[in-house]
């Protein structure tokens, strides 16, 4: 059999594949600055990111896996904690005041221009000055602290209520909100002494601070110790009566404290600032926690011998009930401003992205009464 000789002659005639370009990824691209006049948040963000140099560093938050420690090295991981949170409050506040100084000196897109004082009538004959751009009103200084509501792990669409809020501000904020903080070391030694700085100095790019929003409260009366003031479940006995109400108020009486201790501190070293506290909304004990994180509330419910979810989740509304009335009632000290959002999400799981932390969506409904409270108090100031 004969074999086929090979074609050893180069093919001319075959078209030779178009060469593929490299493949490059296409940059995100941010809104440009103007050269005058009033800029966005976003853009303000951008100018200041440009001035502020080092990396970002990311704190430990609900989505860090914690390092294994021995009873021997717990003092010193607590060490190496408070010092990273240090260096993370650090970064944030100079970013904040990168930010806040681009948009005090170049003013912010969208709000109306400030009032100005008349000018001199020009001389007949003189050259018409050319205007500078109308600089807006001065942009609102808000500080926020607090817990996971304010200080959600970024990864999980996006974050909590504050930078939801920034966003329909159209001003930044400078968090220095902790993921699980309590109300209790929000106001003890250490954390009561960056407040008190905090007050005292005010804002980082001048001038007082504004607003301070402060969210607290809620990791103080879930966990283990609610077993504390749960009573075991009786058929047919109310939700109100199967809440030790004593030892309840015991824990109310201490998240009290706290935040009366916030309202003093507030008076004595920055009078002028604004406190805009909230209470949570109706949370649901299905069990569910977050990266190895929680439950807060079902481990209490079952050991108490709670049937169903529908009889827990009723004595969580009561107890959380309890909790409105009391920052309601802390309006009447002056200067305190509280939001009530119970009932502002569904009484369904799918509201809820574990026991204690809205959804997506539930974050940006309670940014949206956050905004319209802060809009009525400082109408000229916010977008």
């Amino acid at each position: 059999m004969a074999t086929k000789q090979k074609n050893t002659k180069p093919e001319t005639n075959k078209k030779k594949p178009a060469a593929k370009a490299p493949s490059v990824k296409t940059p995100v691209r941010r809104a440009a600055a103007p050269s005058a006049g009033p800029v966005t948040l976003e853009q303000a963000k951008a100018i200041a990111q440009a001035q502020v140099q080092g990396p970002k560093r990311a704190v430990r938050g609900l989505g860090a896996k914690l390092p294994e420690a021995s009873v021997g090295s717990v003092g010193s991981e607590r060490k190496k904690l408070a010092l990273q949170r240090r260096k993370e409050n650090e970064r944030r506040i100079r970013e904040y005041k990168a930010t806040l100084e681009v948009m005090k000196q170049r003013g912010v897109k969208g709000l109306a221009p400030a009032a100005t004082k008349p000018g001199k009538r020009r001389a007949p004959g003189a050259p018409v000055a050319k205007k500078a751009p109308a600089a807006s009103a001065k942009p609102l200084q808000i500080f926020a602290e607090g817990d996971s509501w304010f200080d959600y792990p970024v990864p999980f669409f996006g974050g909590g209520i504050i930078p939801r809020l920034e966003d329909k501000l159209g001003v930044p904020i400078l968090n220095l909100a902790k993921a699980g903080d309590e109300v209790r070391f929000m106001m003890g030694v250490e954390e009561r002494k960056v407040l008190a700085k905090q007050l005292t100095k005010g804002c980082p790019a001048g001038g007082p601070w504004d607003v301070l929003l402060f969210s607290g409260g809620g990791n103080d009366i879930v966990d283990n110790p609610m077993a504390l003031w749960i009573r075991d479940y009786k058929a047919g006995v109310s939700p109100e009566k199967l809440i030790h109400q004593v030892r309840y108020d015991a824990a109310l009486a201490l998240v009290r404290a706290g935040y009366e201790d916030l309202i003093s501190l507030r008076d004595s070293l920055s009078p002028g600032t604004h406190l805009v506290f909230h209470a949570y909304d109706f949370a649901i004990p299905d069990g569910r926690g977050i990266c190895h994180l929680g439950p807060w509330m079902k481990p209490t419910f079952d050991l108490r011998g709670f049937p169903t979810r529908a009889a827990a989740s009723q004595v969580v509304k009561a107890m959380l009930r309890q909790f409105a009335v009391l920052l309601k009632s802390l309006e009447a000290r002056g200067g305190v401003t509280f939001i009530n959002g119970q009932g502002t999400l569904a009484a369904d799981t799918s509201s809820w992205h574990n026991e204690l932390h809205p959804s997506k969506d539930g974050f940006k409904k309670f940014a949206t009464l956050f905004h319209a409270k802060l809009k009525a108090l400082f109408p000229t100031r916010v977008l």
